[in-house]
């Protein structure tokens, strides 16, 4: 499933080679991972986030291994921060497409594990994202008299993030959230599932958005690593 020019590409055959079968999620939850660590207010330090990709601590990787690795999981992140500067989903068009599994419309396994590797990672990160809101609601007080207006027709940064991450973990994990509904929000759920798997586009980016206003209000950032990386 995966196509030309999107960023899983850059990791995929090594990912995927067997001297990590073993070691690292699927190149589709590593994908998910990276493109949480490129969309931080702050971009995490290789030697913090590469660890969080490592699911056996009884890999015997050689260090040329280790090296390629390495490089390779710096190459997807450079792409996902491409694209983010482009503004262009980091998801192939067929990911965005439900699939039919027993007569009902769910997301693919591929982009259920792309998504579970997303919010790993953004719930490794929720210290890095608590930071930066700290530091924006500061900003925001001391601004308040001149753009209370505008604050009060925007939607709050609070509601984008808790929309995105629910769409993210329903989808990461349709049964679940089935499980969590009753007979008539199931069945709504159900019959909503091609239109949220076709909006999760437009959904990602609002979140990538809505990091790179926290990460402006931050002080000091390091711009070399966070842009130029």
């Amino acid at each position: 499933m995966v196509q030309d020019g999107f960023p899983i590409n850059k990791i995929s055959d090594i990912i995927s080679h067997p001297s990590f079968s073993n070691v690292l999620p699927n190149a589709f939850h590593v994908d998910g991972m990276i493109f949480a660590v490129a969309s931080a207010p702050e971009i995490p330090m290789p030697e913090q986030w590469m660890p969080w990709l490592i699911q056996s601590s009884d890999s015997h990787l050689v260090d040329k291994d280790v090296d390629n690795l390495a490089d390779t999981l710096m190459n997807g992140l450079r792409a996902h921060l491409d694209f983010m500067r482009q503004e262009i989903s980091p998801l192939p068009s067929n990911l965005t497409e439900a699939v039919e599994e027993q007569g009902i419309a769910k997301p693919s396994k591929e982009l259920e594990s792309w998504l579970n590797g997303l919010l790993q990672v953004h719930k490794q990160l929720e210290p890095v994202w608590q930071n930066a809101w700290h530091h924006l609601e500061k900003k925001n007080e001391r601004q308040q008299s001149a753009t209370s207006l505008n604050q009060q027709q925007a939607e709050p940064a609070e509601a984008r993030l808790s929309r995105c991450l629910k769409l993210f973990s329903t989808l990461a994990n349709v049964d679940l959230a089935l499980a969590y509904r009753n007979e008539s929000q199931a069945a709504q759920l159900k019959s909503n599932m091609k239109m949220l798997v076709k909006q999760l586009p437009s959904v990602l980016a609002d979140y990538t958005k809505l990091s790179g206003e926290l990460a402006g209000a931050l002080p000091n950032q390091f711009e070399t690593f966070n842009k130029e990386i």
